[in-house]
């Protein structure tokens, strides 16, 4: 029996830089996990690359650790790309069917989704992904796949997704100075919601929240179609920053803080007094009430700015599946309980699972969301899908910033 190809993936984020190298297994109900690494990230800012050079630097070192553990090289890897710069667009369009016999052909499905791209954008912007939101055949929609269908006159409305091509180049730039290809780049929200949804929770109504260190993605999906994405330029730093100035402590110290204590920040209030010793520096007193103080007005913020994209899309309180939390700001204590009474939501935790040998971790969400849509394509690559698997999934193709 051959060996089955390995999978890389490389999360990029402000806090840390992930790789993984995975293999399905046997049984093709997981993947085995053949080396990973995790490094401390520098160069980022907020989910997008400032420098190149520094962060390329860093993929190189995280990814030759995870080679070096899986016993394997690799050169193509699939990679995300995350920043508040990122936008979409509802956009439609309309072609009359080609054939003589009125049979919709992929030739027309292409032709009508290009006609819907035919919108204006800014030089410095460019569209990163197309998702097809529905499709109408002679003014009958909800039409998932129109393959094969008869008719006369072919709509499509498209969720267009776009970025600002200066943090796309500096990526491209990073991981090339790496010495690495890309498959793919994949937007962090949709990699997070790949690793932690359930069918049934698509289908329903369900928005995903990814809280990083630096941003907080949100998707937001509807009848198993991707209704909204969204990525806010806050995070975990936002609430360690605020603790480094309230307790007047260095970032470190305030990193550890935020991490020992974090269960004071939503729970209740405590008048219990800590004592810090500082490296190199004086003890530091103050109470759990004052950590809440702080802290838990930034964290109102991050979930208030969720609220408002909920509302944009008049999907606020009203989402059947509720809210899954995930990224490494969902491990803050007692977050579950303020989502659901701040949002008016049920929720959940969301981790990745059918990774044999890697923790059910939710700071692991977009890592693993990478390795799935990486499997998904490369399948449907040896398969020979010329269209995705309906509405909702990403049409497969290149997204590729060419760097001079």
């Amino acid at each position: 029996m051959s060996k089955s190809p390995t999978i890389a993936a490389l999360d990029i984020g402000t806090g840390t830089i992930k790789a993984i190298i995975v293999q399905r297994s046997a049984e093709e109900s997981g993947f085995k996990v053949m080396g990973k690494s995790e490094n401390i990230s520098s160069g980022i800012r907020k989910g997008v690359i400032v420098d190149p050079e520094r962060v390329g630097r860093i993929i190189y070192t995280t990814i030759s650790e995870a080679m070096q553990e899986a016993g394997s090289s690799v050169e193509e890897i699939y990679a995300n790309i995350n920043g508040s710069h990122i936008f979409s667009i509802f956009s439609k369009g309309l072609v009359s069917v080609s054939r003589a016999d009125q049979k919709i052909s992929q030739e027309d499905i292409d032709r009508v989704i290009e006609a819907a791209k035919a919108f204006s954008l800014p030089s410095n912007k460019e569209i990163l992904e197309i998702i097809p939101r529905e499709f109408t055949v002679d003014k009958e929609g909800g039409i998932k796949n129109p393959l094969g269908l008869q008719g006369i006159r072919l709509e499509t409305e498209i969720l267009a997704i776009g970025g600002f091509v200066p943090y796309s180049k500096n990526l491209n730039q990073a991981i090339s100075n790496a010495k690495l290809q890309t498959n793919e780049l994949i937007l962090n929200p949709i990699a997070s919601a790949k690793a932690v949804l359930t069918t049934e929770e698509k289908e329903l109504g369900v928005v995903v929240v990814d809280i990083g260190a630096g941003t907080t993605g949100i998707s937001v999906y509807e009848e198993e179609e991707l209704l909204h994405i969204s990525v806010l330029p806050i995070g975990t730093n936002n609430i360690r920053n605020d603790i480094a100035i309230g307790l007047k402590i260095n970032i470190e110290t305030a990193e550890f803080v935020k991490n020992k204590f974090g269960a004071s920040i939503l729970g209740e209030k405590s008048s219990k007094k800590e004592k810090l010793k500082i490296p190199e520096g004086e003890e530091v007193f103050f109470q759990r009430s004052d950590l809440k103080k702080i802290a838990e007005p930034r964290i109102k913020e991050i979930f208030d700015e969720i609220e408002k994209e909920l509302k944009k899309i008049s999907r606020n309180g009203s989402l059947p599946a509720g809210l899954v939390l995930t990224g490494g700001g969902a491990k803050i204590p007692h977050l579950v309980d303020f989502a659901r009474k701040r949002l008016g939501l049920s929720c959940r935790i969301g981790a990745p699972r059918r990774f044999f040998s890697l923790e059910e971790d939710p700071s692991f969400s977009v890592l693993c969301g990478l390795v799935l849509e990486g499997a998904e394509e490369e399948e449907d690559e040896k398969m020979g899908f010329a269209f995705s698997k309906g509405l909702g999934e990403k049409i497969k193709k290149a997204f590729k910033v060419f760097i001079p």
